[in-house]
């Protein structure tokens, strides 16, 4: 495994074949902090990671992105960013996004596989485990992350001390569906004709072109910026280094390509194989859901019932006011709550 540098620009001048030989850096200890980013060799590709915490002793967290394509590497102001003053917070651009992409780009034809990125996500958790010198780490993932950490977390329980899924897709056919009928009715209530035209004319999901799922994106977007509290905008803003030409160009194909793979040529990509209620549903781990009362993309009633039949040895479920599906103070802020009174600072 790589060494880690201390530093996105020096990580992106990694490029010595010693340094895939280097060792892993010995476990950090209790009172010293940790601020390390490189890449590291994850299911045979080099996987680029970042860590921060003011305290090694504190629970380690790991964020996985949505998307698929979407890091949250680029961004000048972590959204998590305040919680490395009580957590250790990893953030990891996934097989195919961001940073990962620029070292190992892969083919137009090859495929993305959920199993892979599962058995990715849990190779780095290991490496992870040994890095901080901890013995499980807290896993949380949004949106695309719900998908992926639910899987992760359901096939090795043995890894983490909590599961945290926000914003939580369940399946195509009932997110969709339900989705755009939100959608249509709000548009409805609006005399939004514009928006009413170009959702009408989608037809009932399931979908085979993959341009409607960006259609009705849109839409939810729009709709969920009228009840929600908007997301502050350094948020969104990226990180000199990552706003060169390349790096915006391989950011744009990250997301194209993630996302062809997750909505399929036909309809037929990850997401059409998808159903958390029969995949992931059993946990040997505490459950402990956050999801925007707002959510147009991923309806909280589809949410509520998957939660209901999620068996746990503990579970808990948050539904925040004046939240969407993407990040913003109130839903960062429930879900930093509601770790904060299960765990007590601890994981084991």
């Amino acid at each position: 495994m790589h060494l880690f540098v201390r530093s996105t620009l020096a990580a992106l001048a990694l490029a010595s074949p010693l340094a895939a030989q280097a060792a892993s850096p010995a476990a950090c200890k209790p009172g010293q902090p940790i601020h390390d980013s490189g890449y590291v060799k994850i299911g045979g590709i080099e996987q680029w990671i970042s860590i921060d915490g003011e305290d090694c002793g504190k629970p380690a967290i790991l964020v996985l992105h949505g998307g698929p394509g979407n890091p949250n590497s680029v961004y000048q102001t972590d959204a998590y960013g305040a919680w490395s003053k009580n957590y250790v917070v990893v953030h990891w651009d996934q097989r195919a996004s961001g940073l990962t992409w620029s070292r190992n780009a892969p083919n137009e034809d090859d495929p993305l596989l959920l199993s892979q990125m599962r058995d990715d996500g849990a190779e780095l958790s290991r490496h992870l485990l040994q890095r901080l010198g901890k013995r499980k780490l807290v896993l949380l993932g949004s949106s695309w992350g719900s998908i992926l950490g639910g899987h992760m977390a359901a096939s090795s329980p043995q890894l983490y001390c909590a599961w945290m899924p926000v914003a939580q897709v369940v399946n195509e056919v009932e997110n969709v569906r339900l989705s755009r009928e939100m959608i249509l009715a709000r548009a409805r209530a609006a005399n939004d004709g514009e928006t009413l035209a170009k959702i009408e004319a989608l037809g009932t999901p399931p979908w085979t072109n993959p341009r409607n799922f960006g259609i009705l994106r849109r839409a939810t977007r729009k709709y969920e910026a009228m009840v929600t509290d908007p997301m502050p905008p350094a948020w969104g803003e990226w990180k000199e280094e990552r706003s060169t030409p390349k790096a915006r160009a391989d950011y744009v194909a990250g997301e194209d390509y993630s996302y062809i793979q997750f909505v399929g040529y036909k309809g037929d990509g990850i997401m059409s194989q998808v159903d958390m209620t029969t995949q992931a549903v059993n946990f040997k781990l505490p459950v402990y859901m956050v999801h925007g009362d707002q959510d147009l993309v991923a309806p909280k009633e589809i949410a509520q019932r998957y939660f209901e039949k999620i068996s746990a040895p503990r579970k808990q479920l948050v539904i925040v006011p004046r939240a969407g599906h993407d990040p913003n103070v109130p839903l960062i802020d429930a879900q930093a709550r509601l770790l904060a009174s299960q765990l007590g600072g601890r994981c084991e």
